[in-house]
């Protein structure tokens, strides 16, 4: 029976939108309890929250109908506390709901199951429910369980994060180079762009000045957005990569024999480094470790871009050796293929 009050009790909430203002009211200074409970490659969470003032919270947000929803519940969730395991932000699941009587209030009680790679040497929880929408004077008194530690504090509007660990030197670095790795194999138009700039690629010391210019330059840019120098909207800068994209395969298509100079590399190199950038804005950087980061990071990237042009390069050559006139058609349709993927990305980004 005591399974079955979560839903009965939120569908009472929603009816009572429909009453006068008096008899809907709410009272704030509500509270809830986080219990945080770090595995081997998990996260639990239990979360207690006023159920009435979660019923308020999630109306502002979510059709009526909705409201005994767990994905709503779920989402409303992930987009209000924020949970970082050494810098990456994790989301959780809700697994299961039930209603606990506490100071002779009932209390949403909400199980999470955050999954990790590995066990984290630092979380760090940033937390906003109810504090910018329903109830600013809000508190929440969690408690981080990690290693045999246990830190405590009381999360409020003032103070809304609570931290625990500490990420070493390695495995920082660790991190990073392969985060950017993975960024650059799984960055599609990086990647078109460095192969349409080896189609005009003649000598490997002209490969080597490309490669190097647009090094140069995304290094640059992704420095001064990490650091929070300078800062693009990412509309403006993926809308650039596509066109940086087509602009390239069109000269690649009408100029076959052009030969791309370093300064083209390192014009759009610098919009690339904007969207490097982006990765690292959705994380949480360690302030200690800011550098290391940021070079690891770029060293991921440039190991990438060492391979891929590796790889490239030998086949491109290959196949402009070929005397075979099908052959021919090979890098033109290429270059039309990528084209196409610039156009269709630019039309996605900018509208």
């Amino acid at each position: 029976m005591k399974k079955l009050w979560f839903p009965i009790l939120l569908i009472f909430l929603s009816l009572s939108s429909f009453l006068p203002p008096s008899a809907s009211a709410h009272t704030n200074n509500s509270e809830g309890f986080s219990t945080i409970e770090v595995k081997e490659k998990s996260l639990d969470y239990e979360l207690k929250l006023d159920l009435e003032e979660l019923g308020h919270a999630l109306n502002k947000e979510t059709d009526q109908k909705q409201l005994i929803d767990h994905k709503v519940v779920q989402q409303y969730i992930n987009s209000h506390i924020k949970l970082y395991t050494d810098s990456e932000l994790i989301e959780g699941s809700v697994v299961k709901t039930d209603v606990e009587m506490i100071k002779e209030r009932p209390f949403a009680v909400i199980n999470l199951a955050y999954k990790t790679e590995h066990k984290p040497e630092k979380l760090v929880v940033q937390y906003n429910m109810f504090l910018d929408d329903s109830d600013p004077s809000h508190a929440n008194f969690a408690t981080i369980k990690m290693d045999g530690k246990q830190q405590e504090k009381i999360l409020t509007f003032e103070s809304r994060e609570l931290e625990i660990g500490e990420v070493s030197f390695l495995q920082n670095a660790k991190q990073f180079l392969v985060l950017g790795l993975e960024h650059i194999f799984t960055g599609y138009d990086h990647i078109l762009f460095v192969i349409s700039l080896l189609f005009g690629a003649k000598t490997i010391r002209h490969i080597l000045s490309l490669v190097t210019a647009f090094t140069i330059a995304h290094s640059i840019t992704l420095a001064l957005a990490t650091f929070d120098i300078i800062h693009l909207p990412s509309r403006f800068v993926e809308s650039a990569i596509a066109l940086s994209i087509i602009y390239v395969a069109l000269i690649n298509i009408f100029n076959q024999d052009s030969k791309h100079q370093p300064w083209l590399a390192f014009g759009f190199g610098l919009i690339h480094g904007f969207g490097f950038a982006g990765i690292l804005a959705e994380m949480r950087l360690d302030t200690n470790h800011m550098v290391t980061s940021l070079v690891s990071f770029n060293l991921g990237i440039e190991i990438g871009q060492l391979i891929i042009v590796s790889l490239a390069y030998p086949l491109i050559l290959w196949i402009k050796k070929l005397t075979l006139k099908p052959i021919k058609w090979v890098i033109p349709g290429t270059s039309v293929a990528i084209l196409a993927f610039g156009l269709v990305w630019f039309i996605e980004r900018a509208f």
